[in-house]
């Protein structure tokens, strides 16, 4: 199996639930990301297109991106989560919005890009900690709050919106995660993905202020 499957068998597992939907199979080239109106302007991009009652869905991931990745698909993970955490956390973005946006459609709903955004940096998060949850986590855990939520920066050519969803969703989802690290210390794996998956199921404004506040 790919690293794309991997990750959405790791996402599915982490949040309690099977999407029939493949992420690998919606993969698109960058031609056709093209022509489907991609920007261009990152790694991995979800696509979407609303037509009537349906909801086509397509994922590019770039070239250079996967074979980044390519060494890393038959090894354990840790090994990419030293070699190139920036990489692989571009993949997971790109499987995680595929996930939710799929998984909230079969619930009738639908999702902000605030609300997509905030869910993929706790899903980034979550990914990469259970990794490594067997090796006694607490170094690794803080070391990686601070990887994926302080060490960051922001493309220049964001415009001033998509800066501020950006940053804010650094903002709330570092919160949230910052709240996981009590289950973290104490070892408390059922606590963390009961607290995963309670969050993973509300919809939008209701996801959001629990993310912030954690109610």
């Amino acid at each position: 199996m790919g690293m794309i499957g991997r990750v959405q068998d790791h996402l599915e597992a982490i949040y309690g639930f099977t999407c029939e939907a493949r992420a690998e199979v919606f993969v698109v080239d960058t031609e056709a990301a093209a022509q489907l109106g991609g920007t261009g302007r990152a790694d991995e991009e979800l696509l979407v297109h609303e037509a009537d009652d349906a909801l086509e869905l397509a994922l590019y991931l770039s070239p250079a991106l996967l074979d980044r990745l390519k060494p890393y698909e038959s090894g354990p993970l840790g090994y990419v989560l030293d070699s190139d955490l920036a990489g692989y956390c571009q993949l997971a973005e790109g499987v995680s919005h595929f996930l939710y946006v799929a998984h909230t459609a079969a619930h009738g709903r639908t999702v902000s890009l605030l609300e997509l955004e905030a869910q993929a940096e706790v899903d980034k998060f979550a990914v990469c900690l259970l990794h490594r949850w067997g090796e006694g986590v607490g170094a690794w855990a803080r070391e990686l709050l601070q990887r994926l939520f302080d060490r960051v920066s922001y493309r220049k050519q964001l415009s001033v919106q998509e800066r501020w969803r950006y940053e804010e969703a650094n903002r709330l989802s570092r919160r949230f995660c910052s709240r996981l690290m009590g289950h973290v210390a104490a070892r408390r794996l059922d606590r963390l993905l009961a607290d995963l998956r309670y969050a993973y199921r509300l919809g939008a404004e209701a996801k959001l202020r629990h993310f912030a506040h954690g109610g």
